[in-house]
């Protein structure tokens, strides 16, 4: 169990949060949630330690033991797989050194004997034993093959790296585990497998993530980060978001239909505690969820932008028609005889190989020339596209976030143009931030504003979600699943991905592709059933 009292944390003048009173307790899973430097990772920090508080106390008893994931992919360079997982517990990897050091002495004497009898004790109930088979199960299950534990470190890709620490965060069965983006890099085997793992383990888990299908799957428990203060909630992810949508529209209808609007949360609340889908851990949630009241509902103060997208004219029944486009960068073939024709309706996600992926697209909006092949765009056809890379719409630019939308508006008065901005949480006095200072989130929602004023039928979107916090990325999907018109798109994030695509084409690593209707859902079923591993989004 952790016990958070009266925490408090200032960092650089700014208060973060204070009066934070929390119990986390075994057998749940807490997703921390919270706008990008609202201070989660911060957060996570003071629970273990890293970091002192300002004002309170966190409790944590010395009998149980913490493990976190490391950021830091070279901090173990020095050693091999196996060992760096079992540094996981740090105890046992420190008494299994020494027990060896001992052994390995030339004059062995009687004390070194006593020594090594009480390690040998200690080894043992610590399940030393099983270490290495322990830490072989858990690489595996990540998807790594069990030839890798003697392999040092050093010699491993980073995704591997990402793997071996995650699986060292796991090692030793910890009392209390702290996950901070977790899902990063991993291939949805992988992913599967770690919600398999946390939503059946015994101890506490706290967990930040981005990846909003992650936090459904685990999560029994909300952790919400909010204009300075720390509230716990009970449910998933979605069921937070959604609750706290229909609370916001509660307290701005406070005057009318205000029972109208208990009666809806009450029978939502009831959907959720009688859907064993929502979690694994169902069980305990609807025990909970019957507690709940109407009160103890999150209100957000967070802001959502919005996103939406208006066609100027409706597109024809010729969109796109792609015909044995190759291409290769540096002689490696990305794109192998790719050919497909975009129908009316069409939401095309593309998984698979992100640099053949980007190239794709810089083909389509002829950035760069393909090898062979072609493409043709239909006549009634007009395109907005996110580059992976929009370093070049702002380096060197000394325009305002308002000035640089005048660049591409036809209506160049302020007022529109504040119409844009305000959408997208840019207002009042913001508006006149130079935008070669913005944060990469920031120069994002810039980019979706751009892409708004055009009222093209053709979206074209390489990783949209990359620097979003959640609210945006919840925008994000929003936005994408309304648009009546085309959708190419690439993304990280699973739910975007499987909630807009009605179509995956996946472009593996030697370039062929593979060409399916449906979901992503979908999509990895029909892998599964080729007996093929999932590739990462």
């Amino acid at each position: 169990m952790i016990t958070v009292t009266n925490l408090a944390f200032q960092f650089g003048g700014q208060l973060l949060f204070k009066d934070v009173d929390l119990k986390f307790t075994p057998g749940n899973c807490y997703g921390i949630i919270g706008a990008n430097g609202a201070g989660k990772s911060t957060f996570l920090k003071l629970l273990c330690g890293e970091l002192e508080p300002t004002r309170g106390a966190v409790s944590i008893p010395e009998t149980v033991r913490l493990s976190v994931l490391r950021q830091d992919h070279f901090a173990f360079d020095a050693f091999t797989v196996l060992d760096t997982v079992i540094q996981g517990n740090k105890r046992l990897y420190d008494v299994m050194k020494e027990k060896d050091a001992i052994y390995a002495k030339e004059d062995f004497s009687d004390e070194d004997g006593l020594r090594a009898s009480e390690l040998e004790g200690e080894f043992a109930e610590m399940g030393g034993w099983e270490a290495e088979s322990d830490a072989s199960k858990l690489l595996q299950g990540l998807g790594l093959p069990e030839t890798v534990l003697n392999e040092p470190m050093t010699a491993l890709k980073e995704s591997e790296k990402v793997k071996v620490l995650l699986a060292q965060a796991l090692f030793g069965n910890p009392d209390i585990i702290l996950l901070d983006e977790p899902t990063n890099g991993l291939d949805i085997d992988a992913v599967t497998w770690l919600e398999d793992f946390l939503s059946d383990y015994f101890g506490t888990v706290l967990v930040v993530s981005h990846d909003r299908h992650f936090l459904n799957n685990v999560c029994t428990n909300i952790v919400d980060i909010d204009y300075g203060a720390i509230k716990m909630y009970v449910g998933n992810y979605e069921f937070w978001y959604e609750s706290s949508q229909l609370m916001q529209k509660l307290m701005k209808q406070q005057n009318r239909k205000n029972e109208e609007k208990i009666r809806e949360l009450q029978t939502f609340i009831s959907r959720f505690s009688a859907n064993k889908s929502k979690s694994r851990q169902a069980t305990s949630r609807r025990k909970l969820l019957d507690k709940l009241t109407v009160e103890e509902i999150p209100a957000s103060s967070r802001r959502y932008p919005f996103i939406g997208f208006d066609m100027d004219r409706e597109p024809g029944k010729d969109i796109l028609t792609v015909t044995d486009l190759c291409h290769a960068e540096n002689g490696v073939p990305l794109l192998k005889n790719l050919s497909f024709t975009l129908g009316k309706g069409d939401k095309v996600a593309f998984v698979g190989n992100e640099t053949a992926i980007t190239a794709l697209f810089k083909i389509l909006t002829e950035e760069i020339t393909p090898d062979s092949g072609e493409f043709k765009w239909g006549i009634s056809i007009s395109l907005s596209y996110f580059p992976h890379d929009s370093s070049a719409y702002f380096n060197g630019c000394d325009d305002s976030i308002l000035d640089w939308m005048r660049r591409w508006s036809k209506d160049q008065t302020e007022t529109y143009l504040r119409g844009f901005l305000g959408r997208m949480l840019f207002s009042n006095e913001s508006v006149f931030k130079p935008v070669k200072v913005l944060s990469g989130g920031e120069k994002v929602r810039c980019m979706f504003s751009r892409m708004m004023l055009f009222g093209s039928n053709v979206l074209l979107l390489d990783q949209p979600t990359d620097h979003l916090d959640l609210e945006s990325i919840t925008a994000v999907n929003n936005g994408l699943s309304a648009f009546r018109g085309n959708v190419l798109f690439t993304s990280h994030d699973y739910e975007i991905v499987n909630t807009v695509a009605n179509r995956i084409i996946e472009i593996r690593d030697d370039g062929s592709y593979t060409d399916r209707s449906g979901n992503y859902d979908e999509f990895v079923e029909y892998k599964k059933a080729l007996g093929v591993k999932t590739i990462t989004l």
